[in-house]
């Protein structure tokens, strides 16, 4: 292989490196199945366990991701994100004809609750929403769309390259060190009216949420900035936290809609 060709597959690996993104990184998805799993009602546990066969929400967690490879699945990539204007609320623009999170979101409950979905959409749409509910609180999936959530803004983490969405992704989760179990069961210590605050709203609330969030993780660095210490000392909180808002979210969903 000459010298020309070396250069051009470093170059290709460095841009799947640096600009593919997988929607809280499949420790945190996990994470918040994991804690969602906590907040279940012993009713809902026993229908979900049935509807997946047993697997733990946890472990499908990371489905929706996984399918992105068949291109049968193609169509369902732009539920992962929803990007509208920072001085808007949802809805007050045209939304995108292809979908996004919110109708993402809004779908699969609907094809959870209706009798008359058969067992394998039943599975399919509630693997969806279990990720879905995860992106939700990731703050760069209700980032800007002109920068693709931040995957545009490059950054380097310690001394490595990477953007901003892929650093609140998977990056500190990963400089962290635990795994999602370990996470998951060190999670903050939260008082009954602390958790019923958090299921407090609809989608659409924690939508906004999200962006009024994401507004400071862009404002958290410049392009260039070399990140690393500092930075996750800062931000690191906000990472367990949303995770943990993820999990009790999508079990109070969950409760609602098996009971």
């Amino acid at each position: 292989m000459n010298l020309q060709n070396r250069i051009t597959l470093l170059l290709v690996f460095i841009s799947s490196i640096m600009f593919s993104a997988d929607d809280w990184g499949k420790t945190g998805h996990r994470v918040t199945g994991e804690i969602a799993n906590t907040y279940l009602t012993n009713k809902a546990k026993k229908q979900i366990s049935k509807i997946l066969k047993g697997q733990s929400l946890a472990i499908v967690s990371t489905f929706a991701d996984d399918i992105k490879s068949d291109k049968k699945y193609r169509g369902y990539s732009p539920w992962h994100y929803v990007n509208f204007s920072f001085d808007k609320k949802y809805g007050e623009e045209t939304p995108s004809e292809y979908g996004d999170l919110v109708k993402g979101i809004e779908k699969c409950v609907q094809m959870l609750k209706d009798e008359t979905s058969s067992p394998e959409d039943k599975e399919f749409y509630l693997k969806m929403l279990i990720h879905f509910v995860g992106d939700l609180h990731q703050p760069l999936h209700v980032g800007r769309g002109e920068d693709k959530g931040g995957n545009d803004i490059q950054v380097r983490w310690f001394k490595d390259g990477t953007n901003l969405h892929r650093l609140w992704d998977s990056n500190m989760l990963d400089h962290y060190g635990m795994s999602y179990t370990e996470l998951a069961s060190n999670i903050d210590q939260l008082s009954k009216f602390q958790i019923e605050e958090i299921k407090k709203g609809t989608v659409l609330d924690w939508v906004h949420e999200s962006q009024n969030l994401a507004k400071q993780v862009y404002a958290s660095a410049n392009v260039g900035e070399k990140l690393g210490y500092k930075y996750m000392y800062d931000y690191f909180p906000t990472v367990r936290k949303q995770l943990h808002k993820g999990g009790i979210r999508l079990a109070a969903i969950l409760n609602e809609i098996f009971g």
